[in-house]
């Protein structure tokens, strides 16, 4: 039974205004863009570091454990080469921490795992909270797909940052200089070719690396882009076989899903060139080391700098898989900035009260509001009363503020100026 009849008169719903540019603001936003979300990735660093902990100790542990296997391997083919029986000591010594590495390795797989799935549980539920908050008001300013997108797609590209990228950044510095040190113990010379090839692999990753950023950010806005266009389609799909469009439509998605291929085969391109200096760098530490031994390759020390070449390279191989990921996550970091703001706590002026009712009313007692000053109000000295049980229809053309009342309603949006009352209460309590 229709109760109250409401016509609303006003302007049309439009989306609150983009804050205005200041006089100063740089030439090139693109640029300032990709500092901000640089920095988003390092404030996000310093929060997983400490998931990452755990990996970053097991995994100092495992390339000690591969030092002292590299010297009972150094010392037992030492004396098979010299013609005596390898000790049992060396040999027991090498399937110890042959083991001990085995099950170090496995925990710090399972440790890194975690550290990535607990700071993507922390960012979705941050993100899922902000998209929550600014209700559907938010669809005004970019498409459902996307918002979509960043809350699966961006934050799943963000596990390698927090499960790889973080502990081997550390590893990558720690773990040589204990390779080094044990090295320089036993042939400071072979530590010290060590140290000088090593010096080369930071340098060319980072040359390699410096079109990998913008390939990672159009990547995903090439995957944005595709689920939007299939988004869409599917919603209209009724709509495009009447129109007889569906071979076009068809063609279009096969174009974007193209794209999309394209782009990411760009990215694994330049990811492939950063291995290209680390392989070179190490094959050269060897070639030198067992140049420089000649003929005292029967030598402890000697075996001990070529087992130890490769343990020094493989923290920076880690390394060096890894700096895709954080390159990666600053291109997945773009979407993650435009997420609006979690608005300030309401703190309650008194203790909530529970109103006795067999329904729900609800009462709009001179509410104004407006999305945009340049076009007016949506909502304009609005007043009206719906008893509960009461069945009220609005009325008025598109864009006359029915659904800032429905938002209003739902707390999406708090109006300018007036009251908004729920069995007597105050909304905002």
């Amino acid at each position: 039974m229709l109760g109250q009849s409401a016509t609303l008169e006003g302007h049309m719903d439009s989306p609150s205004p983009a804050a205005p540019a200041p006089h100063d603001a740089p030439a090139d936003p693109v640029a300032m863009r990709r500092r901000a979300a640089r920095g988003w990735v390092r404030a996000q660093s310093r929060l997983g570091r400490r998931g990452a902990l755990p990996a970053i100790l097991i995994g100092l542990l495992s390339t000690c454990c591969a030092i002292v296997a590299a010297w009972c391997i150094a010392r037992a083919l030492a004396q098979a080469l010299g013609g005596d029986s390898p000790d049992p000591v060396w040999l027991a010594g090498l399937a110890v921490s042959a083991l001990l590495r085995a099950a170090l390795m496995i925990a710090g797989d399972l440790a890194a795992a975690h550290a990535g799935a607990s700071a993507r549980r922390r960012l979705r539920a941050d993100a899922l909270a902000r998209l929550l908050a600014a209700g559907p008001a938010l669809l005004r300013s970019s498409h459902s797909a996307e918002w979509a997108s960043a809350v699966i797609d961006r934050i799943e590209a963000l596990d390698g940052l927090f499960a790889r990228w973080l502990p081997a950044s550390t590893l990558a510095i720690a773990a040589p200089v204990l390779v080094l040190a044990a090295l320089g113990a036993v042939d400071p010379m072979a530590a010290l070719i060590l140290l000088l090839l090593g010096l080369v692999v930071p340098f060319g990753m980072a040359i390699a690396g410096i079109g990998a950023g913008g390939a990672s950010r159009r990547q995903f806005g090439a995957m944005a882009r595709l689920q939007t266009r299939f988004l869409d389609r599917v919603r209209g799909i009724a709509t495009i076989v009447l129109a007889g469009a569906a071979d076009a439509e068809a063609a279009s998605l096969a174009a974007a899903a193209d794209e999309l291929r394209v782009r990411t085969m760009r990215v694994l391109r330049v990811a492939f060139l950063s291995s290209v200096v680390l392989d070179s760098a190490a094959a050269a530490a060897l070639i030198i080391l067992a140049i420089r031994a000649g003929g005292t390759l029967s030598a402890a020390p000697s075996l001990f700098g070529l087992l130890l070449a490769v343990e020094f390279f493989a923290p920076l191989r880690a390394y060096a898989a890894a700096y895709q990921d954080q390159l990666q996550a600053a291109g997945a970091a773009d979407a993650l900035l435009d997420l609006p703001e979690l608005p300030a706590p309401v703190v309650p002026a008194g203790p909530i009260r529970t109103v006795a009712a067999s329904g729900v009313s609800v009462m709009f007692d001179h509410v104004s509001f407006c999305w945009d000053a340049a076009r007016g109000k949506a909502l304009d000295d609005l007043s009206f009363r719906l008893a509960a049980g009461e069945t009220m229809v609005l009325v008025g053309p598109s864009g006359a503020g029915k659904s800032t009342v429905i938002e209003i309603i739902l707390g999406f949006v708090r109006p300018d100026a007036g009251r908004v009352l729920i069995n007597g209460a105050p909304i905002e309590s």
